[in-house]
This record gives C-alpha cells, structure tokens and sequence, in this order.
C-alpha cells in the first residue's frame, strides 16, 4: 500500500470511528406517531412514523431515535381509548429503559390539548414527553411538519427539559401542555400559552426555558391509571346559552354521567336555567364543574359550593376539567376532593 494510501484509509477509518462513537454518544428518543396533520398528504393517505423521520434534515444528529407507529388517524379521532393505551405505552418504554432519554408524539392539532393534558396527568416518570403537530401536511408548500418534529427531539433530548411535564413544541416555542391553547384554525403560530405563558423556546444553538410549571404533573401527579381500568368514565360538556332551559344538562344526566362539565359565561356565569339544573343534578350525586368560555382568567370560588357539589374550574378550560375528571373519577372521589385536584393539577 502507498504511503497516500494509507494515510487516506487512516482518515477514512478514523473519520468512521469518530461517527460511530459521535452516534453512540447522543441521546436517545422514542418517536410515537399517531397521525394527523404532521403525516398527511395532500394527495390522501398518511406518512409512516419511519417516513416521517426519515424526511427531516438534521434528526440524526439530534438523537438516536427509534421510532413505532402508534396509530394512524387525525386527532379529531382520537378517543380515551387511545390516551389510556398511549400514556400506557410511555410509561412501559420509561419503565424498561433506564437509557432512553424522551419520548416524541407526533399527533393532529384538533385534539392534541387533550392527549397532551390526559399525559401530564398520567405518565410516571420525569422525562421528557414532547407533543409535536403542523398545521400543514406533508407536502404542503413551506411544511411546518418537518421543523416541528426536529425541535420536539431536541427538546425531548435536552436535559433541561426534564421535570417540566408533557410539553408542547410547535413554531419553535416550548409550551406546557396544561396552558397551550389552539387559537387560530389556519395559521402556523396557531398553540399559545395567552394567559401565563411558553416555557421556552427552541434556537438555533440552545433549548431555552424561562419558566416552570406551578401545577402538580408527571411523578407529583395524585391521578394514577389503574392498570386494571379498560375504560374511562362518562363525564360530558354541556354548553350553555342565551335562554338554555337546562334540557342538555337533565339529559347528560339521565343517561349516566359520573360529573359534567359546564362550559358557561365568563367567570363560570350561567343562566337561570342552568343553573337550577345544575343544582338538581349535584343534589342527586352528580358533580358539576362550571367553567369558562372565555379563553383566560380564573373561575372564582363564588360561583361553587363545593359541599353540595358545585365546584370551579380554576383557569381550566372545559376540555381539560373533562380530562382531569374522567381520570379522578375512576375511583370514587368526594366533590372536596374533586376541588382540590381541579386546584392543584
């Protein structure tokens, strides 16, 4: 061999070393793909999980990843089934590999407060969960698909995102998935934390956090899923009105809710007529939460009276109670401590 030779296949076979041991030594990320938006086509079907990951720049020098498809549906069909089977799935990845640094969710928009709040309730561990989406399919012009996924595994390898809760990552801010609301059906900057909030952002050089989470999550959270539980139980929103005659509310109790939900006027404000109803059904058992239509500012105390079953929602907006309840309600609760989780969580 020439000396040129040798000294090219020493840079070669150094070069490919260094790779190797470089790969070796970054973070570890588990990507979840449940479909949506994020792995949609505008000429129909959807992205693997595999398809997705492989169609992003950057992702293989951000993490190892592995990657499982989960499901392959919009949001707006997901059920509690999923949730139950999806926060499942973290806690046995989490549970069985010490190693593994985050995982990463790729879901729809519709739906993904939800999905994201029911994980910050339930999964038990302090590692990063990062809940990523688009607003544009795959092979939209300008995708915002592919840059959301690459900043949810960089902040799901980052750890400095441990012990924040189930985090959402889109348009390169951090939010938490108890605060972040969808505002706008169209745009790209649609998840905003308007009332306290993004914990962070996502640059080009750093993950940044400027704030924590008050709330109880992840491994402070007192909601545990019984692994014995296959079902969540019935707990409804009903919407009230301008002259509602508290119909919706008799009948979601009728037919065999274990809480509902008001979404009500600002200030968990309701009419008349809901209000009797409401009365009537937390008398009979059946706790009622008012919460808010408006999108920020707390329901006080004044308009609960939690011993007879009437309680606030807080700053949770009516989707999230239901999440919370559902869960709460699994086991049976008494409406002070119903209170008390709505406060805390």
């Amino acid at each position: 061999m020439t000396v040129t030779r040798l000294v090219t296949s020493l840079v070669v076979g150094c070069a490919a070393s260094a790779a190797v041991v470089s790969a070796q030594e970054l973070p570890r990320v588990h990507v979840i793909a449940t479909g949506g938006t994020i792995a949609g086509r505008s000429e129909g079907g959807q992205l693997t999980g595999a398809q997705l990951v492989a169609a992003v720049p950057g992702l293989a020098d951000a993490a190892n990843l592995g990657v499982e498809e989960f499901s392959r549906v919009g949001s707006s069909a997901m059920t509690p089934d999923h949730w139950l089977r999806l926060s499942r799935r973290i806690n046995e990845l989490f549970a069985s590999d010490a190693g593994l640094a985050g995982v990463v969710v790729t879901h729809g928009t519709d739906t993904m407060e939800e999905t994201a709040y029911f994980l910050h309730l339930t999964v038990e561990h302090d590692r990063p969960v990062v809940m990523v989406g688009s607003m544009r399919n795959a092979s939209a012009v300008s995708a915002d698909g592919p840059a959301n996924l690459l900043s949810g595994v960089r902040v799901a390898a980052a750890t400095e995102s441990a012990g924040r809760g189930v985090l959402v990552v889109l348009n390169d801010e951090i939010h938490s998935a108890r605060d972040v609301r969808k505002m706008d059906n169209n745009r790209v900057d649609t998840f905003v934390s308007t009332e306290w909030g993004a914990l962070g952002v996502v640059d080009a050089d750093r993950i940044v956090f400027r704030r924590a989470v008050a709330t109880r999550h992840t491994t402070q959270s007192e909601l545990h899923l019984d692994p014995l539980v296959a079902e969540l139980p019935r707990v409804p929103i009903v919407a009230d009105y301008a002259g509602s005659d508290g119909a919706s509310m008799r009948a979601a109790a009728h037919d065999g809710a274990v809480a509902i939900v008001v979404q009500a006027f600002g200030g968990g404000r309701a009419s008349p007529e809901t209000r009797r109803a409401a009365a009537e059904i937390a008398g009979a058992g059946t706790p009622v939460v008012y919460a808010s239509r408006v999108p920020e500012g707390r329901v006080m105390e004044s308009v609960a009276t939690v011993d007879e079953g009437l309680l606030s929602a807080g700053d949770l907006p009516p989707h999230r109670v239901r999440v919370l309840l559902m869960i709460a309600l699994a086991q049976p609760r008494t409406p002070r401590e119903l209170q008390r989780l709505l406060d805390t969580h």
